[in-house]
């Protein structure tokens, strides 16, 4: 017969998740080798954490709630995709890892159950006793050392890990019109130790600036010392061609030579989606010098109905010479 999660909790099969949690923090605490010196203590605490981590898990306890703990483990229980592949779990063998999860710190005693300078819990918590560590001066827990007297009077949080920042590359034409993305990540998850990958989606909305940042909280790899990091990717423009971005307006340089530039010309501008349009210049054009078409940009990023303009930018094509009768032309007829 397999083994009675709810009864190792001391719970009823129809707990609730809180149930689960308060059964778990009382349990954990009551067989925890370092408190409870008795032969089975180690065992029992195995126990514990086994079950709290199959009956906190919706999918895992579903699972055994229907075909017990042979169904869970022994891949008795349904398929979950298409190709008939069962699910499986095994316990990671690791209690005291699910111990330091669940109260947030590799150094849980010392973070939960120190004693301020009066003697008093810095925290009411849910214990058998007033400390469940008391009788003891000083513990081990994974290196860290603990003095009976030394506590919370400076409580430590757990700290999130840095955020980890991605360049997201687009082009200008998924600017202009919006698009999806789909980014991979890989990151370690704890009960059960493992390396899973996951498919982030994110949504360019049209018009979106170079540097905005989409935020995934918390989806960096879990630690029982540190909360998981923030993914963060921010948007970066692909170089174009053709264009270049200042905000929502576009930037469109055009090339003339010296006597374009002078006597005027008409030069054929395309737009980001894929138009055109003519401009005649009847100006004397400089290096520089730009010219408006209005509402031809993109989209502007708080109402994407409206577009910024696209900017033409001239510059001159100078010849690297002239021919002395040339230059006694330009003499008679330019301004000095």
């Amino acid at each position: 017969m397999g083994k009675d999660y709810y009864k190792t909790l001391g719970i009823s099969k129809g707990a609730s998740d809180e149930d689960v949690k308060k059964a778990y923090r009382k349990q954990a605490l009551k067989w925890h080798p370092d408190k409870n010196k008795s032969a089975a203590a180690e065992e029992k605490f195995k126990e514990v954490a086994e079950a709290y981590e199959v009956l906190s898990d919706p999918k895992k306890r579903e699972i055994y709630d229907q075909y017990g703990e042979e169904g869970l483990k022994g891949g008795g229980g349904p398929t979950v995709d298409g190709q008939g592949n069962n699910f499986t779990y095994t316990f990671h063998g690791d209690p005291h890892a699910t111990f330091a999860t669940f109260f947030g710190g590799s150094n849980p005693f010392e973070m939960f159950f120190g004693r301020k300078a009066n003697g008093r819990d810095d925290e009411d918590m849910e214990v058998d006793g007033n400390d469940p560590f008391g009788s003891f001066t000083s513990f081990n827990l994974n290196g860290f050392p603990r003095d009976g007297h030394a506590g919370l009077g400076g409580h430590q949080r757990r700290k999130q890990d840095p955020a980890i920042i991605h360049e997201l590359r687009v082009t200008l034409e998924e600017v202009f019109h919006g698009c999806t993305k789909r980014m991979k990540i890989s990151r370690k998850r704890l009960n059960p130790m493992r390396t899973e990958d996951k498919i982030l989606t994110i949504e360019i909305k049209r018009g979106w600036k170079e540097g905005t940042k989409i935020t995934f909280p918390r989806e960096g790899d879990e630690s029982p010392n540190t909360i998981p990091a923030d993914i963060v990717f921010v948007i970066k423009d692909k170089p174009h061609p053709h264009f270049r971005r200042e905000g929502s307006n576009i930037v469109y340089p055009v090339r003339v030579s010296l006597r374009q530039s002078l006597c005027g010309c008409s030069v054929t501008v395309s737009t980001i989606d894929g138009k055109t349009c003519n401009m005649k210049i009847t100006d004397v054009v400089k290096p520089g010098m730009r010219k408006t078409v209005a509402g031809q940009g993109l989209p502007l990023p708080k109402n994407p109905e409206q577009r910024g303009d696209l900017v033409v930018e001239f510059d001159v094509n100078f010849p690297e010479s002239l021919p002395g009768n040339a230059k006694d032309v330009l003499k008679r007829h330019l301004p000095t």
